[in-house]
């Protein structure tokens, strides 16, 4: 088991990693809508989904992965009248790839956040040459 950390994405904000890799396997924590340096996108559903899945894409590379090769995503919205915009980001992020994939509302999230966004991804495959 390795603990996974880049500074490409904002640190974790409690006693957990960015993500573990077990094997090929890659679970990561929750994402919000923190920039690398802390600081919280504006309330803007679209711009933090993106915002979001920029920190997933950064944990994932450091972990020698990527979102085409995420095979499950959770969804948290704080807001489900949010679903239709954050599917439109996340769907341009995922270019024609479809993870399984749970969507919920939820009460709160961290800092205030209208989404946060976790994966399982495998390790993207070598290629000897």
């Amino acid at each position: 088991m390795k603990e996974i950390a880049t500074k490409q994405a904002p640190a974790a904000i409690g006693p957990y990693a960015q993500a573990i890799k077990v094997g090929e396997m890659i679970y990561t924590s929750g994402q919000i809508a923190l920039t690398p340096e802390g600081v919280m996108v504006q309330e803007d559903i679209e711009l933090q989904t993106a915002q979001v899945l920029k920190n997933l894409e950064m944990v994932l590379e450091a972990a020698g992965s990527s979102l085409q090769h995420v095979i499950k995503t959770t969804v948290y919205l704080a807001n489900m009248d949010d679903f239709l915009k954050m599917n439109a980001v996340y769907e341009r992020f995922m270019a024609g790839h479809r993870p399984a994939r749970a969507t919920v509302e939820v009460s709160r999230l961290p800092k205030g956040a209208l989404v946060e966004i976790e994966c399982i991804a495998l390790e993207e495959p070598h290629i000897p040459g």
